[in-house]
């Protein structure tokens, strides 16, 4: 699923770090508490443990009123598994003559990309992965969750068809190294949506923009430095992930619409404790800052940078017109201000953190033998 990329939430910069305008808020059928995780192959973090109460009927009740709406307007995005792709439609096939051709065409086409770029697309391909860690994350969120795994709810088809979508990206990059995949499905991820339905939503849609935009500008690249096959593998899945984005976008968009107050607070908490993507737990057995390294890497190349954040950041608060929303909570008001407010904020900081990562000083990656990128 995706990328990644939080170093420019601002997180990996700890020097550029919004302090929040207001004290942070968590929905209110959550309670939020910060605990020392015990260590994980050797490495601690801080993680946050979102404990959950029971939804709400009424919120329950919102999502059930949705489930229709949901059939015609999300369902819908997703493709028929005969009409998709698959990994062996874009790699050689070792069933058929000419396979030992066309793995010697293959390396002779990247020989020259340089070893930046491959830093970067080994990062995309432990994050898309990590696939078990995503399904188990949705199957964990309520509403979404599938009991049986047949249930028959919209949201239940979504979850297993969008895992079933994002299998395929992992399976078609993971012609590479596999020790970071390995080790990120241990270690897991704690991206800070615990089973809130709310927050699930609104962190995928950004996260499947960011990745959108990774695996777009990946293709880019690959297309600049003469690689066409691997400029269509990059934009393949990126527009599996539009079509993510463009979903999870609609069922926010539903969602504010229906209980504005609430989307629009818990859309505040979010981006006050930024975004966390995926892979930010990524470990080699060697460097335990290897994300925010990889994270510098792509910005230094231009796939995910400070600026593209702040973007994303305007994007949702145009298209879900957070602005123009009425009826709010005081609370509500100044969850508002805040969100609104949020991208001039971020586009002060904008600049110093692009300069940072160009400053960075290079370091060895195991995942091209220790070549200092």
């Amino acid at each position: 699923m995706v990328v990644r990329l939080n170093s420019f939430t601002f997180h990996s910069v700890p020097s550029l770090a919004l302090s929040p305008m207001t004290t942070q808020r968590s929905p209110k059928f959550y309670i939020t508490s910060t605990k020392r995780a015990e260590k994980c192959l050797r490495h601690p973090s801080e993680l946050n443990v979102r404990v959950a109460r029971t939804m709400p009927a009424e919120k329950v009740e919102i999502f059930k009123s949705m489930e229709d709406w949901a059939r015609n307007n999300v369902l819908t995005l997703l493709k028929p598994v005969e009409q998709s792709w698959q990994p062996r439609d874009f790699l050689p096939n070792p069933t058929l003559d000419g396979f030992v051709e066309q793995v010697h065409e293959l390396r002779q086409r990247t020989r020259d990309i340089p070893d930046d770029y491959f830093v970067v697309l080994v990062g995309d391909m432990i994050t898309e992965e990590a696939l078990p860690t995503y399904q188990t994350r949705i199957n964990s969120t309520e509403i979404f969750h599938d009991e049986t795994g047949v249930d028959i709810t919209p949201w239940a088809i979504w979850a297993r068809a969008w895992s079933a979508e994002e299998n395929r990206h992992g399976d078609l990059l993971n012609k590479g190294r596999e020790i970071g995949v390995v080790t990120m499905k241990a270690r897991g991820m704690d991206i800070g949506t615990g089973k809130n339905p709310y927050l699930w939503t609104i962190y995928t849609s950004f996260q499947e923009r960011a990745a959108f935009i990774s695996h777009g500008n990946t293709a880019k690249l690959a297309m600049q430095h003469g690689d066409v096959k691997l400029a269509h593998v990059c934009g393949i899945i990126a527009s599996d992930e539009k079509r993510h984005e463009s979903a999870y976008t609609k069922i926010a968009e539903k969602l504010f619409e229906l209980d504005p107050n609430e989307m629009v607070m818990t859309f505040a908490d979010l981006m006050r404790r930024k975004i966390s993507m995926p892979a930010h737990l990524m470990y080699d057995g060697h460097d335990h800052n290897l994300f925010d390294h990889f994270a510098i890497v792509a910005s230094r190349i231009g796939v995910y940078t400070a600026k593209d954040y702040r973007e994303i950041v305007e994007l949702l608060v145009n298209k879900w017109k957070v602005e123009k929303l009425t009826g709010l909570s005081s609370e509500g008001r100044e969850a508002q201000d805040y969100v609104c407010r949020l991208a001039q904020r971020l586009r002060r900081l904008e600049e110093r953190a692009l300069a940072k990562a160009q400053k960075a000083p290079t370091i060895p990656f195991s995942w091209i033998s220790g070549r200092v990128v």
